[in-house]
């Protein structure tokens, strides 16, 4: 039976986890109004917010990366916003 069951389970998935600055995203997350929106590119956010304080180097599989503004903080994966969130 035990030989059973292991035959019947898929290829096992694995994902790659990386915290940001040490602490989650969670009620942090800025309102679209005052910094870029989910999906932008990245020069659409240099056109409209100009350029950042601070950039990270992009990290892990997709890439993630960030650019740091005046109270808040933007994340990309690869090229498009995913996230912003206050400092």
């Amino acid at each position: 039976m035990l030989l059973l069951a292991s035959t019947l389970v898929g290829p096992v998935s694995r994902a790659e986890i990386i915290r940001i600055d040490g602490s989650g995203l969670a009620g942090k997350v800025v309102k679209p109004a005052h910094a870029p929106r989910r999906g932008m590119s990245k020069a659409r956010v240099v056109k409209q917010f100009g350029p950042p304080s601070e950039r990270t180097a992009p990290v892990g599989n997709p890439p993630i990366s960030s650019w740091k503004y005046p109270g808040f903080r933007v994340y990309f994966e690869r090229d498009r916003v995913i996230h912003a969130v206050k400092e």
